[in-house]
């Protein structure tokens, strides 16, 4: 890997430097195998300078990946459509921007959902990354209360969106959403399983 010119940074942003010098990092090479002292070189700062705000570098990915959950609840709320004619049109441009979120953010998207990163689990129970799982908790719990979505456990019909939409994801992210297997529209056919499974029949 070739150094970027020192980019330089204001007295006081030290730790914004750092965190954006290792999101380039990250999306450039794909992964997270550079270590604090490559960035910290990257930014233009001395090899100390990182442990100034992270005690690690399991601390620095974790607040990457926090970024990225912040990001994707951001992208995910603009996707919101403000007046939905049916559950179908409620899910359809949320499972789409979640989707595109992942694609356009490989790494990134790896990194928050990296099971071989340290406390994993309790990084998922994060309020940030909660924020993302409250999107279809909240449409569901308002489908639940209008009555067009069936009444069952909440969290159990939430996982089942989730499962399929960060499986679509990662196939996405890895090009295995190919037309020959799974025709040309995959990401609508599982949507509309999704919804058909979530709705009340009695509407």
């Amino acid at each position: 890997m070739q150094d970027a010119p020192n980019r330089p940074y204001h007295h006081g942003d030290l730790r914004r430097a750092v965190i954006e010098t290792a999101l380039d990092m990250l999306r450039e090479e794909k992964g997270w195998q550079f270590t604090l002292r490559e960035v910290a070189r990257r930014a233009g700062v001395s090899h100390a300078a990182p442990y100034k705000h992270f005690p690690d570098k399991a601390a620095l990915l974790t607040e990457l990946a926090m970024i990225g959950f912040d990001r994707l609840r951001e992208s995910l709320s603009a996707a919101k459509p403000k007046t939905p004619k049916s559950l179908r049109d409620e899910i359809t441009p949320i499972a789409n921007a979640y989707v595109a979120f992942g694609a356009d953010n490989p790494a990134l998207y790896r990194l928050m959902f990296s099971a071989g990163e340290e406390k994993a689990a309790g990084m998922h129970l994060n309020e940030r990354a909660l924020a993302v799982f409250d999107v279809a908790l909240e449409i569901l719990r308002r489908g639940q209360t209008a009555g067009s979505i069936r009444k069952r456990p909440i969290e159990g019909q939430a996982a089942a969106w989730w499962g399929l939409i960060h499986g679509m994801t990662m196939l996405a992210i890895d090009g295995l959403l190919v037309p020959e297997k799974v025709g040309s529209a995959p990401l609508d056919a599982a949507l509309s399983t999704l919804v058909e499974g979530l709705g009340n029949p009695a509407n």
